[in-house]
């Protein structure tokens, strides 16, 4: 098998290396990925349910419904922070984002952007410009990265491979 990131290459490997490092603390099974684990217990073990509300005792299938759903007892209405990759992208966001007079506006549709580039992409969409071209097929594209990830379409080529199985 052949993956295009380093990550999932790592986790086929521990399949054919028997790395089954987590292990089922109430049977005899083990698993080579901890979300794996984590699936055996809820549907094995726990009949279904294994969180529990602090403040109801509702029980929920995953830890974040159950967050969500502890919201409703304690009315907290906290940042999503987890939607962004880094803290900077949250604060890019809360800048940008809830201040209107840095926003980017369409002067064709009044849509508005927190980027420029942005709005720039989407202005070739009203003049209906794809001015990249894959070279394979002929396929436009309107932007640059788009007919890069297109183009990987028409390549066997994959960056990581795995030794065991090709």
């Amino acid at each position: 098998m052949a993956f295009s990131r380093c990550e999932s290459l790592d986790r086929h490997m521990r399949i054919h290396m028997g790395d089954n490092a987590y292990k089922c603390s109430q049977c005899d099974r083990s698993f080579s990925q901890s979300s794996s684990l984590q699936r055996h217990k809820r549907h094995v073990h726990s009949n279904g349910r294994l969180y529990e509300c602090r403040y109801c005792r509702k029980q929920s299938k995953s830890s974040c419904s159950l967050k969500h759903h502890v919201y409703t007892h304690t009315g907290a209405k906290p940042y999503y922070s987890e939607y962004f990759r880094e803290h900077r992208h949250l604060k890019a966001h809360l800048l940008k984002s809830h201040i209107e007079d840095t926003w980017y506006t369409c002067h064709i549709c009044q849509k508005k952007f927190i980027r420029g580039d942005r709005l720039n992409t989407h202005l070739l969409h009203h003049k209906d410009v794809k001015p990249y071209v894959c070279s394979e097929c002929s396929k436009h594209f309107f932007t640059a990265g788009n007919m890069k990830c297109h183009q990987l379409k028409h390549s066997d080529y994959k960056h990581f491979c795995c030794g065991s199985c090709g």
